[in-house]
């Protein structure tokens, strides 16, 4: 079923476009800063007893907050669309986020504190999930049929760039001085420490545009009445009307669940293979990530008007072969180069692989359910999100070395692309054609 997603509230504005992509900018504080490159590589390499248990550890406690993201994300973001409170969701979501991260200044570098920090940022993850849900369906309130792809593409960029620029600033004003900004040194874990904090502030600062310039969504007209856990028997009749009459949807989400927490593994676990496996140091470590961030965003912004052009299931195929090869191709080849070189080729694919899977959602979905929508992409993301976490931790404990959790990784990319390739792209005159039949069959 086509929808028109041409923005429920008034008409597209390039402000409203800039005020919803900087709160992509802003979260890369969290996702780059503390989840990928910087405090979960400390918890890891100097608050952990050693590497390997860190790692595992690290993949457990965000397998468990992946359970809790599935249970929760599709039921909050339908009661968003029924009340007319996307914005709303997604500032509280947000604010969440940011306490959570700022919490991570009191985790110090001994083992007894690693519990606390992987809570802390198991729960930011939650948190992150489900404000995510909201500014997903805000989607389609800023963009055009004729431009989503490349307005989900500038979001994704703004997002590595705005990575980019945090940790740089985190890099030569904490990490890299012995003495850094405010005269912050690496005792206790101090600089990395502080890091949380500016994580924190930099995602509080950028995350307010979009709660003060988007208007909120009309409410989808359905009752919000009843309690928190009426909603899932709503969420069962629609699953169950989706099968009989829009497959293709369900479908999707279980494909695009499987690659897109590949794509996930990638970059949680990017950091911690780059200290462990290859002997990046903290300082080159951030560098690297700066280098990725740039990549990454640039590939999301061509990955986006290639979208509007070509569609956007082509995008994702091509990202996804690009990024089971030359991972493959990280696996076996040895030394720090190799590495620089296959990790920047593997941000370029990431990004378009991202953006594209969101406009392919966002283009086939039913209007003002869009929250309802991307909590179901949530969901479906999580319900596998043990696939990433655990065959990088489970690879490492059968072989016994982070490279081989790697492969782990890509064996879950090879099922993702293997899952969307019998699936019709959104747009396709084969594809609307047989969606109309099915609705006509299942009245």
């Amino acid at each position: 079923m086509a929808v028109d997603v041409s923005g429920s509230v008034g008409s597209p504005s390039r402000g409203r476009v800039v005020a919803w992509a900087l709160w992509d900018w802003g979260s890369a504080a969290f996702n780059a800063v503390i989840v990928t490159f910087v405090f979960t590589v400390y918890l890891t390499d100097a608050v952990a007893a050693d590497e390997e248990s860190g790692s595992q550890a690290l993949g457990i406690a965000l397998a468990v907050a992946g359970v809790f993201i599935a249970l929760l994300a599709p039921v909050t973001g339908q009661r968003s669309d029924a009340g007319g409170r996307r914005r709303l969701w997604l500032g509280v979501h947000t604010g969440l986020v940011v306490a959570c991260t700022a919490g991570l200044f009191f985790v110090r570098d001994d083992p007894s504190y690693l519990l606390p920090g992987l809570v802390l940022i198991a729960a930011g993850s939650v948190f992150f999930e489900i404000a995510e849900v909201n500014y997903n369906a805000m989607l389609v309130q800023v963009s055009t049929r004729a431009t989503i792809g490349r307005v989900s593409g500038f979001g994704w960029g703004m997002g590595y760039f705005g990575g980019l620029v945090a940790l740089t600033i985190v890099l030569f004003a904490f990490v890299q001085p012995d003495v850094g900004l405010f005269g912050v040194t690496s005792e206790d874990g101090l600089n990395i420490r502080v890091v949380a904090l500016f994580a924190a502030l930099w995602f509080a600062l950028f995350a307010l545009p979009v709660l003060l310039l988007v208007p909120e969504a009309p409410p989808s007209g359905e009752s919000a009445r009843g309690s928190f856990l009426s909603g899932y028997a709503v969420l069962a009749r629609r699953l169950r009307d989706m099968w009989r009459t829009d497959r293709r949807t369900l479908l999707f989400l279980v494909a695009s669940a499987v690659y897109r927490d590949g794509l996930a593994a990638i970059f949680t676990f990017g950091g911690v293979v780059a200290a462990g496996t290859f002997g990046f140091s903290a300082t080159e470590v951030v560098i690297f990530a700066i280098a990725a961030n740039l990549t990454a965003g640039t590939g999301a912004v061509l990955g986006g008007r290639l979208d509007d052009r070509f569609g956007p299931k082509r995008v994702i195929v091509a990202a996804l072969a690009g990024l089971i090869l030359v991972g493959g191709a990280l696996v076996v080849l040895p030394g720090k180069a190799a590495f620089w070189a296959c990790g920047l080729l593997l941000a370029t694919f990431v990004g378009p692989a991202q953006s594209s899977s969101r406009t392919f959602f966002a283009r086939i979905v039913a209007p003002e359910r869009e929250g309802e929508a991307f909590g179901l992409y949530a969901t479906t993301g999580r319900a596998v999100s043990f696939l990433g976490p655990l065959a990088f931790s489970g690879f490492i404990a059968v072989f016994g070395t982070q490279r081989a959790g790697m492969a782990g990784i890509a064996l879950v990319l090879l099922a993702g692309l293997a899952a969307v390739l019998p699936i019709r792209p959104p747009g396709s005159e084969e594809g609307e054609q047989q969606d109309e039949a099915e609705e006509k069959s299942h009245p």
